[in-house]
Order: structure tokens, then C-alpha cells, then sequence
């Protein structure tokens, strides 16, 4: 890909499912109207909820309210959004995020030189107080920013979904988020932004993704999903889903990020929560240790399984790889 130049106009979108996220998503919408840099045109895209959209063409003045029209799932919505959008740039938001009012304008001024993809922080907003047992080096569990990332601009491989944009072109070239990875309402599954991020820059390798921490934005942490349960289904879903994604980009692009958090992040999270524990006498550090060493657990157990899944699977089909399979459908 050439050098490119400095985007103009952006397109935000926003992605929503269900009623019970009214407030919220009126909310984010309204960050978006507080940008300093204000945006070409907000498109809230509706996920297969009739009611829903209703109520946003009713009720929420001076956006675009469409419907998903791929299948289910934040892929399709995302696409969907994709696929209408007017702006040199494309940035999405979760309905139950809110952007700080610098946000764009810190996206913006990150597309230099070969940029093709700019995102940000994105900080928990705990609603009913942070659990003391949840190790931050775990804050991807519930969609955020988590320790271990950058605190400084750098290039990255992958952006995360609740905080991140890209030029239109790349879409155009590369094709968009491939259905069947992503969140589907409440199913806690996800990757389907790291694939697409590492497919575009497997097709453009001059192209490059910045995540730059001071374009923040406020994401929602409902009690449930600060629960065990959440916790340990969310950590699961992911190594299933990481399966997945290496098999569509191959293992060493797939996994790269995430053995370098497993083997500097992580026993460096434990070795802390059992100082805490012993030193400071904070029976919380233990738990916070116990967590870590279970998520991985939990989340290597996902991969595996994901991946004798896919094995036999591709075995019994004797259809064409994976890979190809999804470069036919980006193509298309």
C-alpha cells in the first residue's frame, strides 16, 4: 500500500441488540455529538430487533438507525454500518461505551505515514465497584484496556472493538469482519476484530495499526459480567475463539500478542497478588493469583479443544481450508 494521507471526515458507528441498553446507548450517542472533532455521521446499526430500531429512528434525532443486514451478530451489524459509511475513516463505539470528547481528534491525528487503523484505551466504568479478585492483567474479559498494553502510542497488532477505527479503503481491499468469530447478543465470544486486523495487515504489510491510549473511551461493566461465572465462561469462549482465528491466519500471526502476555504479563500478575498476600497481608492477592493462573487454565483448555474441534471437523468435511475459505468470502 502507497503512502497514504492525513483522513478527512470520520464515520462513527455504533452497534446496538437490545432495549435493555436504551439509556446507554443514548448516552454514547450523545458522546459522539460532544466530539471536539465532530464526526460526518453517526450510523447506529440495529441487530435483528425491530423494536428497537423503531425506537431509535423515534426517538434519537440526527443519525443514521439502520438494521443489520447480514446475519446475527456483531460482524453483521458492524458491516452493515461498513457498508453505508460516507467518511474517509470508519470508528466504532459499543452502545454501552461513552467517548471522551477528545476522541476523534486523538484518532485523527494518528493516521500518519502507513497508519491504516488507529485505537484507543478503553476504561472500565465497574457499576457496582471493581471486584477485589479480578486481576487487571484480565480487563479484556470484559472488553477493556488491560495491564500490560502500551501506556505510550506504539504500533500494535490488533485493535480492540469498543475503541477503534480504519480508513474505508482498507474495507474496500480487504473486505470486513467475518461472520461466524464474533459476539452474537450475549454469547461471550469475540476476536473477530483481531482477525480482521491481522488479515489486513497480512495483505498490506506496510500497513499499520496504532493504538494510542490517550484516545479513551468509557465502557460499562454490568455486576454480571463481574461475576465468576462470567469470568470463567468469557476466558473459555476466548481460547475457542483463538483456535478459530488461527486456523484462518495461521498460528504464529494468530498467537503472537498473546504469548508474549502469558509468559512476561502474567507471572508477573501472580508473583504480586502473592506479595500482596504475604507481605501486606491482603487475602485478595491470592484470589487475584488464583484468577490469573485460572484464566489461563480455562483459556488454553478453550484453544485446545477449539482446535481437535476444527481438525476433525475439517477432516469430516474434506472441504477446502479455512484459509482459503475465508479469503473466497472477503473477496466476494
Amino acid at each position: 500500500m502507497p503512502s497514504i494521507s492525513a483522513p478527512g471526515a470520520f464515520s462513527v458507528v455504533i452497534c446496538a441488540y437490545t432495549l435493555a441498553r436504551w439509556d446507554e446507548l443514548v448516552a454514547c450517542v450523545e458522546s459522539v455529538r460532544q466530539q471536539t472533532l465532530p464526526p460526518r455521521e453517526i450510523i447506529v446499526v440495529v441487530d435483528h430487533n425491530p423494536a428497537l430500531l423503531e425506537r431509535v429512528r423515534a426517538q434519537i434525532a440526527g443519525v443514521i438507525a439502520i438494521e443489520n443486514k447480514e446475519p446475527r451478530g456483531l460482524s453483521g451489524a458492524r458491516n452493515s454500518g461498513i457498508a453505508i459509511a460516507q467518511g474517509d475513516v470508519i470508528a466504532f463505539l459499543d452502545e454501552d461505551s461513552a467517548a471522551a470528547p477528545d476522541w476523534l481528534a486523538r484518532l485523527r491525528a494518528g493516521y500518519t505515514d502507513q497508519v491504516i487503523g488507529v485505537g484507543g484505551a478503553i476504561e472500565p466504568v465497574w457499576l457496582n465497584g471493581r471486584p477485589r479478585w479480578f486481576p487487571p492483567e484480565f480487563d479484556w474479559v470484559v472488553g477493556c484496556t488491560f495491564l500490560g498494553m502500551s501506556e505510550t502510542p506504539t504500533r500494535v497488532r490488533n485493535l480492540i472493538g469498543c475503541n477503534m477505527s480504519f480508513r474505508r479503503e482498507v474495507f474496500q481491499q480487504f473486505g470486513g469482519f467475518t461472520s461466524g468469530i464474533g459476539r452474537v447478543g450475549t454469547q461471550p465470544v469475540g476476536c473477530e476484530e483481531t482477525e480482521f486486523c491481522i488479515r489486513a495487515r497480512q495483505r498490506s504489510p506496510q500497513g499499520e495499526l496504532l493504538y494510542d491510549p490517550r484516545a479513551r473511551v468509557y465502557h460499562r461493566v454490568p455486576p454480571n459480567r463481574a461475576a465468576w461465572n462470567y469470568f470463567r465462561a468469557r476466558c473459555y469462549a476466548e481460547g475457542l475463539s483463538k483456535a478459530l482465528i488461527s486456523r484462518l491466519v495461521g498460528a504464529q500471526a494468530g498467537l503472537a500478542s498473546e504469548r508474549a502476555h502469558t509468559f512476561r504479563v502474567l507471572p508477573r500478575g501472580v508473583v504480586r497478588g502473592l506479595a500482596d498476600a504475604c507481605l501486606r497481608r491482603d487475602v485478595m492477592g491470592l484470589a487475584r493469583a488464583s484468577a490469573i493462573i485460572a484464566g489461563l487454565a480455562l483459556t488454553t483448555a478453550g484453544f485446545l479443544i477449539g482446535a481437535i474441534s476444527g481438525m476433525i471437523a475439517a477432516r469430516q468435511r474434506g472441504a477446502m481450508p479455512d484459509r482459503l475459505a475465508l479469503k473466497n468470502s472477503a473477496d466476494g
